[in-house]
């Protein structure tokens, strides 16, 4: 197995690009919650990352609402679910912990579901932030509640925007 990583710039600060064996494991940001260590990463490249720098120019510049890459992030099998659950949220919606733990079996869930979320490795692309509060404010976010705000601006739909006051 071949893990290595690349720095991307961003509107959001420099990003960590991980990959084993060219697919994606990971993507934090430089004062991420729960980042691996560096010597988790693998050595640092200047190439093979390409494609992944490209979508998220386009997804930052508000030319894509979804993702294209070999993904592979790494954890048990409820994480699994929770992410997979992550990338079925459309671009420009947010779901609460609660909806995705009644997706799973029950709202009993949702503790287990927000703890997955803070462990999402592939921040932004699996679109950790689209996930609110049960009242829709804002919760933890690894990249911090700036960055989730930022995200979510990014997204939303342009009536929204619209038809704000101010």
């Amino acid at each position: 197995m071949s893990t290595v990583h690349a720095v991307i710039d961003s509107p959001v600060g420099e990003l960590t690009a991980v990959a084993t064996d060219g697919a994606l494991v990971g993507l934090y940001y430089e004062d991420h919650r729960r980042k691996p260590g560096a010597e988790s990463m693998g050595q640092r490249v200047d190439t093979g990352f390409e494609e992944t720098e490209r979508q998220l120019g386009e997804y930052f510049a508000g030319e894509r609402t979804t993702f294209d890459l070999p993904l592979a992030p790494r954890g048990d099998e409820f994480h699994q679910r929770v992410w997979e659950l992550l990338t079925r949220i459309p671009y420009g919606e947010t779901r609460t912990y609660g909806d995705l733990a009644r997706e799973l079996g029950g709202v009993g869930y949702s503790q287990a579901v927000g703890a997955a979320n803070g462990r999402n490795p592939l921040s932004v692309i699996v679109p950790c932030h689209r996930v609110v509060g049960a009242d829709g404010k804002l919760t933890g976010y690894a990249g911090g509640l700036d960055r989730k705000r930022f995200l979510l601006a990014l997204e939303e739909p342009s009536e929204a925007k619209e038809g704000r006051l101010f």
